[in-house]
């Protein structure tokens, strides 16, 4: 759909025609101090609780009262092998084959396991790219691993920096950058969505580029998972990482998911930490053999997993499953889409929506700059019953996740933002 109208009755008729509208109905909708649910619009941080959730983590938490360390093969779902559980529907969700994907550790820990093994430096080609406005734990991890192997971490850096007053990376700057310094750089690991901008980049596009260069390409896809389709496995990328808590709603600070591109399932030429849930399962608890490596992404195991974690995440991958990714993320260009128009409908010369207009470009993230704003404007919604996310110095964060926002929350959003706006 591309045509759209404003006035409540078009919102609420889309919303009647939506057929993915009765999954609002299985999540915990915060409520205002009027009692009357949050217009929440901060999945892109954290995401909302399924009510399923709960049923999940009792079920472990009953067959650890009722067994004990039985548990590990006897319970409901033997935890020994769990995290197999979580597999399938998260190699769906980013693009990928099962053999790729493991849940493990949380998202920094398993950026730097991946960069153990992916980024090999040398005294010739040692460098490292990121886009210039990365996630800020990226760009620690980074310069941390530079830092490790001896290098200076502000010289081995390269950034993909957007042109003066302009807001999105280009690719022929991003060309440029490697015509120039390609020999130079051993890995580039980038955003798969920019967390500031919501810049949804073409993952082919930039691995077939840094392969052409002699580069690693990996990825980090925090705001990719679960709200955009990946295309992992076809993208060619060596490795990507992501957390579950955002788009994936499993819950503060729960693990991550990593992805190591098939063509490396196999190999024993990669340095690696390992630990004993990435040794052969077969074997696993003889404890006396030598290390046998797990063959793709579980061979990155360390540790038994957190069954508790995982439960929480197999809720909500169940419901994914259910709801379908293609038709998530249909839903997901109507409900931007529209909220771009209301918000371009405003006509207010204040605002700028600095997200990509195509929507090939973007997910469900739009972020809008208030010209002379400051977090009040944010703290004026947050009062008004809209959860958004504020990151400076001028730039509201706002995320209608399929899932769980309906039409008529994106109309009474841009409703309240345009009193709070008209204020001024």
């Amino acid at each position: 759909m591309s045509t759209y109208n404003t006035g409540i009755d078009f919102a609420l008729q889309l919303d009647k025609a939506d057929p993915l509208a009765s999954y609002r109905t299985k999540f915990h909708i915060p409520k205002h101090t009027d009692g009357t649910d949050i217009i929440y619009f901060c999945g892109n941080s954290l995401g909302l609780q399924p009510k399923v959730t709960k049923d999940y983590i009792n079920q472990e938490l009953k067959d650890w009262a009722k067994l004990g360390v039985e548990g590990h093969v006897h319970g409901k779902n033997p935890w020994l092998s769990y995290h197999e559980l979580l597999t399938e529907n998260m190699a769906k969700i980013v693009g990928a084959k099962p053999i790729e994907v493991v849940v493990m550790n949380t998202l920094t820990t398993n950026l730097h396991l991946m960069m153990v093994s992916f980024y090999k430096p040398s005294q010739e080609r040692y460098k490292i790219l990121i886009e210039a406005d990365a996630f800020p734990s990226d760009k620690y991890a980074v310069e941390s691993q530079l830092r490790h192997h001896g290098f200076d971490d502000k010289e081995g850096l390269i950034l993909w920096s957007s042109r003066e007053n302009e807001e999105l990376a280009r690719y022929e700057d991003l060309e440029a950058i490697l015509e120039e310094h390609g020999d130079e750089i051993a890995l580039i690991m980038i955003g798969g969505v920019n967390y500031y901008t919501g810049q949804f980049f073409d993952l082919k596009r930039i691995t077939e580029l840094g392969h052409k260069n002699g580069c690693v390409v990996g990825f980090d896809c925090a705001h990719g998972a679960g709200n955009v389709n990946l295309d992992l496995h076809n993208s060619g990328a060596d490795f990507a990482i992501w957390c579950s808590y955002k788009y994936l709603n499993s819950g503060p600070g729960s693990l991550s998911g990593v992805f190591v591109h098939e063509k490396h399932a196999y190999r024993n030429d990669l340095n690696r930490f390992t630990g004993w849930w990435s040794h052969n399962k077969e074997t696993r608890f003889i404890m006396r053999d030598d290390f046998d490596m797990l063959p793709g992404a579980e061979g990155w195991q360390l540790s038994n997993p957190p069954i508790l974690s995982m439960a929480a995440i197999k809720a909500s991958l169940d419901m994914f499953e259910e709801a379908g990714m293609d038709n998530l993320i249909t839903k997901s260009k109507r409900l931007t889409g529209y909220f771009e128009f209301l918000l371009n409908e405003l006509h207010n010369e204040s605002i700028k929506i600095i997200t990509p207009k195509n929507p090939m470009e973007r997910g469900c993230q739009l972020s809008i700059q208030v010209k002379n704003a400051d977090k009040s404007l944010h703290n004026k919604l947050t009062d008004a019953g809209i959860i958004s996310d504020w990151r400076e110095p001028d730039v509201i964060r706002c995320a209608p996740v399929p899932l769980y926002n309906s039409f008529e929350d994106v109309y009474i959003m841009v409703e309240r933002l345009k009193s709070i706006l008209n204020e001024r």
